[in-house]
């Protein structure tokens, strides 16, 4: 194993065990790669304006003595390599995104299974172990004009068809 590999399998976060703050220091990392990029392109503009690709020796074929050669060498190295890093880190930092979010899609992918599976038995319970809630109301007569022989004038829904609270939803509505 190369010392490159050894270093990546030991700063990568572990398959499935990734956290926010594992995402949060592969970001630090990622930056501080790109301060250091920015700072060599600095050494690079500082000595003259000589870029990336401009030729490091004149037009005769000799070193130019107008800069330090091994200056521009060093940081074009350094940029080379810390670019390599760069790249290198952000697929880390998606690679552990992505693991990051297929983790809490499983989780609450789960959590709305269980919250069914509840809702599922707790109706099932009601269905099987209890009977229908006692009538806590009877009612004798209704009067000409109230909302409730409005009701009544409409079809008053028979008894267990439509749930309570919607037929009392409804009577509300018709009140002024």
């Amino acid at each position: 194993m190369s010392e490159e590999e050894g270093e990546s399998s030991r700063c990568s976060p572990q398959a499935g065990a990734v956290t926010v703050s594992d995402v949060q220091e592969l970001i630090r990392r990622k930056e501080e790669i790109e301060a250091q990029i920015k700072a060599n392109y600095g050494v690079l503009e500082s000595l003259k304006g000589v870029g990336m690709d401009e030729p490091l020796v004149d037009c005769e074929g000799y070193p130019r003595s107008d800069v330090d050669l091994y200056q521009v060498r060093t940081a074009r190295h350094n940029i080379a390599c810390l670019q390599n890093d760069h790249k290198a880190v952000m697929k880390q930092v998606e690679e552990a995104l992505h693991r990051l979010h297929a983790r809490d899609k499983e989780k609450q992918a789960r959590d709305m299974a269980e919250a069914q599976e509840e809702a599922m038995s707790q109706s099932l319970g009601q269905s099987e172990g209890l009977r229908p809630p006692q009538a806590f109301a009877k009612v004798n007569s209704i009067s000409p004009g109230s909302p409730a022989s409005i009701a009544v004038s409409q079809g008053l829904p028979p008894r267990g068809s439509v749930p309570v609270y919607k037929w009392m939803m409804r009577l509300w509505s018709l009140a002024p």
